[in-house]
């Protein structure tokens, strides 16, 4: 049985759901891009880069769990099988063959600024398009984007 949302009209839902899976789909890429420099990062400040791509993977999912129910709330199906990731998400591929700290920062950091402006369009799309409890959840993923990337690009300087 489908959940009625009081006062969300059909196209909102629906574009909620479409914004929220296509964000889904980069979240999720983002996230093994993160665990893929984690596990293979080397060099001067080792430890505190680990440790540091450990606390933004964990951000992360936190965001991804609150879309892929926010999904659920609009009775929408939430889409994160790795094949599905694969083919819908907009963010660069991430390169396999990095091993120094500053390649996997300068890697990270550029799809964090990516994934961040994304979430800033989603923002706007799902606001005019008069979800405003999907745009709130929009807004938390892109304040903990902007500082994730900001601790993460101070390595860099």
């Amino acid at each position: 049985m489908a959940v009625k949302i009081q006062g969300l009209k059909d196209n909102a839902r629906k574009t909620a759901v479409s914004e929220l899976n296509a964000r889904l789909a980069d979240s999720l890429a983002l996230s093994m891009a993160i665990k893929q420099a984690h596990w293979n990062v080397k060099g001067p400040g080792f430890i505190a880069v680990h440790e540091l791509l450990d606390s933004v993977y964990a951000n992360l999912q936190e965001h991804i769990d609150v879309m892929a129910e926010r999904v659920q709330i609009l009775d929408g199906v939430a889409q994160g099988t790795a094949e599905v990731v694969a083919k819908n998400t907009t963010l660069k591929e991430y390169p396999t063959d990095l091993t120094s700290t500053a390649d996997h920062l300068k890697a990270i950091c550029e799809r964090m600024r990516d994934h961040g402006g994304k979430l800033r369009a989603a923002i706007d799309t799902t606001d005019e398009a008069g979800d405003a409890n999907t745009a709130d959840i929009f807004t938390a993923a892109s304040r903990t984007a902007d500082k994730d990337l900001w601790f993460l690009e101070s390595h860099l300087e």
